[in-house]
C-alpha cells in the first residue's frame, strides 16, 4: 500500500488528466453515430493505452467489469509502468456511452486514482445513493429519512422553502415513485436520461448548476467515482448496495463485503487523499464537449485532488491529425 509520502498526487494529476482526455478525444469520432459499444471501446483502449504510460504500479479496482467479460480495464487488471507508488484506480472510460452515441447531454470520462487499499471494491450491482454539497451539517439528510423528508430536512438547512430545492435523478420506472412522493413536497427534480456520476458532482457545485440533492439508485462502481469527486469538491454522500439475487451477493463476497445492509459514507467508499480528472465529451452543464473546428480540436477537462481542495479546468487545443 502507498503511503502518503509515496503518493505524490500532485506530480501524477497531470497524467492523469491527460488520460482522461485521451479517452475523450478517441470518442470525439463516435459522438452521434449511434453505435455506443464503438464509443466505449474507443474510449477504453485510448484511457489504457495512456495509464500505461503513467510511472504507478496501479491495480484496477472499478472497471469495465470483471475479467471474462472485458478485454481491457477489467477489474484486478495492473496498470501504469509498475516503477511507482502501488495505487488504485477508478475509471470509467465512457459515463454515458448513451448520451455520446445519441449526442446527447453530459456524456464525460472519467478516472481516480488513491494509495492502493484505500477505494471501496464495489460489486457491479445497484446502490441507493444520496447526496448534497458542501456547507451543511453532517446528517443534515440520512439514508433512513424518506425522500419528503429528506427535502424538507435540507430546506430548513439551507433557509429556503421545499418549492426551493430542486432534486437530480435518473430517469428509470423503478424511482417512479419516489419522484411523485418528492414532487408533492413542491421540489423541482431534475430528471437525467444516463450518467449519475454528474449528476452527484451536480450537488457540489449548487450555485451554478441549480442542482441541490441527488437521491436514487444506480451503479454501485459509479457511486465510488462519485464519492471521489465530492471528497474533492466538498459535499457529502451515502451509499447502500442493493442485491437482486444470490449472484450479485456472490460478487460481494468476492470483492471482501459481508455487511450487505451497511450504509456507507463518503469516506467509507474513499479512505484517503484522492486525484480525480474528467473531460467532457458532449456539451453539459459541468464542463464542455469536445469542440471541432478546422483543423484542431479543443477539450476541457475539470483535476482535483483532495489533499489541497484544488479544482483546475484546463482546455486543451491540439491539432487534428
Amino acid at each position: 500500500m502507498a503511503t502518503v509520502e509515496e503518493f505524490q498526487d500532485r506530480l501524477l494529476s497531470l497524467g492523469l488528466a491527460r488520460v482522461s482526455e485521451a479517452a475523450a478525444l478517441a470518442s470525439a469520432a463516435l459522438i452521434g453515430r449511434g453505435d455506443e459499444k464503438a464509443a466505449d471501446q474507443a474510449a477504453v483502449n485510448a484511457m489504457r493505452d495512456q495509464l500505461n504510460l503513467l510511472d504507478i504500479a496501479g491495480v484496477v479496482v472499478i472497471g469495465e467489469g470483471e475479467r471474462d467479460e472485458a478485454p481491457m480495464l477489467y477489474i484486478g487488471e495492473k496498470v501504469g509502468t509498475g516503477n511507482g507508488p502501488a495505487v488504485d484506480i477508478a475509471l470509467d472510460p465512457l459515463e454515458g456511452t448513451t448520451l455520446t452515441a445519441k449526442d446527447m447531454p453530459n456524456a464525460l470520462t472519467v478516472i481516480a486514482m488513491a494509495p492502493r487499499g484505500t477505494l471501496l471494491h464495489a460489486p457491479d450491482v445497484y446502490m441507493e445513493k444520496l447526496a448534497i454539497g458542501p456547507g451543511y451539517p453532517v446528517d443534515t439528510v440520512t439514508m433512513n429519512m424518506s425522500p419528503s423528508d429528506r427535502v424538507r430536512a435540507l430546506a430548513a438547512a439551507k433557509g429556503c422553502a421545499s418549492s426551493d430545492i430542486t432534486v437530480c435523478v435518473l430517469e428509470r420506472p423503478r424511482h417512479e415513485a419516489m419522484i411523485e412522493e418528492l414532487r408533492a413536497t413542491g421540489a423541482a427534480i431534475r430528471l437525467i436520461t444516463d450518467g449519475d456520476v454528474a449528476g452527484i458532482i451536480h450537488c457540489a457545485e449548487a450555485a451554478t448548476t441549480g442542482i441541490d440533492m441527488y437521491m436514487g439508485s444506480g451503479g454501485a462502481p459509479e457511486g465510488v467515482l462519485a464519492a471521489a469527486a465530492l471528497k474533492c469538491m466538498g459535499g457529502q454522500m451515502y451509499g447502500r448496495l442493493l442485491f437482486r439475487n444470490d449472484d450479485e451477493r456472490g460478487r460481494a463476497r468476492r470483492a471482501g463485503i459481508t455487511d450487505f445492509n451497511r450504509i456507507y459514507t463518503r469516506d467509507d467508499l474513499v479512505t484517503a487523499d484522492v486525484i480525480f480528472a474528467a473531460t467532457g465529451v458532449t456539451q453539459g452543464s459541468i464542463l464542455k464537449g469536445i469542440q471541432m473546428e478546422p483543423g484542431w480540436v479543443t477539450t476541457e477537462t475539470i483535476l482535483m485532488r483532495s489533499k489541497t481542495g484544488s479544482v483546475r479546468r484546463m482546455s486543451y487545443r491540439s491539432p487534428v491529425k
